[in-house]
């Protein structure tokens, strides 16, 4: 009786959608638009949802302390070669992060933050390789005779040939590993196909273990067999923390929010603080031209160039190429078409939120 009773709504709940559509085609649309929308300033919003109180406070810690009881098999299961993912409702980048710095704290750990809009995984991979030669250098049980042997920097090598390295030094100490944390791998910065590859044949190597957190449902379909069960090797735990994205939100817009200057120059801010310090300089020179041309469209490239050349933060056009790009992939600077036909920059800030910026810089 109940199935058929259900079976009968879900009927009668299609046919009124059906009958709906139909009527709704015949009517007048709507001239009204999304942008007519008042929405909130996302400073705002974000401000109001900071201050909302957690609740359960009691029972969120009782269910985070039963994970960290788990701490030793989740070590154990790293020494049996696993890659750990961690699945579940809330935020669990405390957790995994927890779990490395106390659990792991003989071990390297190099932390990949996945929420980022951008990430590149050559240096990510080059930074593993360089810390793996340090350990080789100083385990006192591997013979100077048995170090492979450096024949270029490893910013020069190819990705094959840093995985290839990450794969081949032999320890003794057989439980000697790089623990690699991926907050969200399913994360903007990390979702396309190569870089998942690349970070399936990194887990595969032989002194790299990875501890992954992912959140979307549909993360799964990133990864063939092959990439679950013979590179990543997932050992699979179920836990939700109930605890709210605020890191990973940060990188993210609002729903029914528009940007503020203030907040724009605040992750504008974040992202630089991640650059090196020439690049932040060239960053400068570029926000101090837009400042003291405002009518200007925006700065040639070949001006940019020569002024960073003078100041010594560049040393060639392939150079000041690579600062760009990581502009361009954090959205920090625009390229628009100048009326004579010649590219120029422009940073997407405000008067008062690129003064702030700079501020905040120097």
């Amino acid at each position: 009786m109940d199935f058929n009773a259900a079976e009968e709504e879900e009927f009668g709940f299609s046919r009124n959608y059906l009958l709906a559509k139909e009527t709704g085609s015949s009517g007048k649309k709507s001239a009204r638009k999304l942008s007519d929308i008042n929405v909130v300033d996302e400073q705002e919003l974000r401000e109001a949802s900071a201050n909302i109180e957690p609740k359960h406070q009691n029972d969120v810690a009782d269910l985070i302390n039963s994970y960290k009881s788990l701490y030793p098999k989740w070590v154990f299961d790293l020494r049996c070669g696993f890659g750990l993912l961690m699945y579940g409702f809330g935020s669990k980048k405390s957790l995994i992060e927890d779990f490395a710095s106390t659990a792991l704290a003989e071990h390297s750990i190099v932390v990949i933050n996945g929420y980022l809009q951008s990430i590149n995984i050559k240096q990510v991979i080059i930074a593993l390789a360089e810390i793996l030669w340090e350990q080789l250098k100083l385990n006192r049980k591997v013979s100077s005779r048995g170090l492979p042997k450096v024949q270029q920097p490893f910013s020069s090598r190819s990705m094959d040939d840093l995985l290839a390295f990450l794969d081949g030094p032999e320890m003794d100490e057989k439980d000697s590993f790089i623990c690699v944390v991926v907050n969200n791998i399913d994360g903007p910065g990390l979702r396309d196909t190569e870089t998942q590859q690349y970070l399936a044949r990194l887990a595969s190597c032989s002194y790299i273990r990875v501890v992954a957190s992912i959140d979307h449902v549909n993360a799964p379909l990133l990864w063939d067999k092959k990439m679950v069960h013979a590179q990543f090797n997932w050992y699979w735990y179920h836990v939700p923390t109930f605890a709210p994205y605020k890191v990973e939100g940060l990188f993210l817009p609002l729903i029914l929010a528009h940007g503020s200057s203030k907040q724009s120059a605040k992750t504008a801010l974040i992202v630089l603080q991640s650059l090196t310090p020439n690049a932040r300089s060239v960053f400068r020179i570029l926000a101090e031209y837009q400042l003291s041309h405002p009518d200007d469209e925006g700065m040639a490239i070949d001006d940019l160039y020569s002024i960073s050349r003078e100041r010594f933060l560049v040393s060639s056009q392939v150079t000041l190429n690579a600062h760009l790009t990581e502009f361009k992939d954090h959205e920090l600077v625009k390229t628009k078409r100048h009326s004579d036909g010649q590219d120029c920059l422009y940073i997407p800030l405000t008067k008062e939120g690129l003064e702030k910026l700079l501020s905040e810089i120097s």
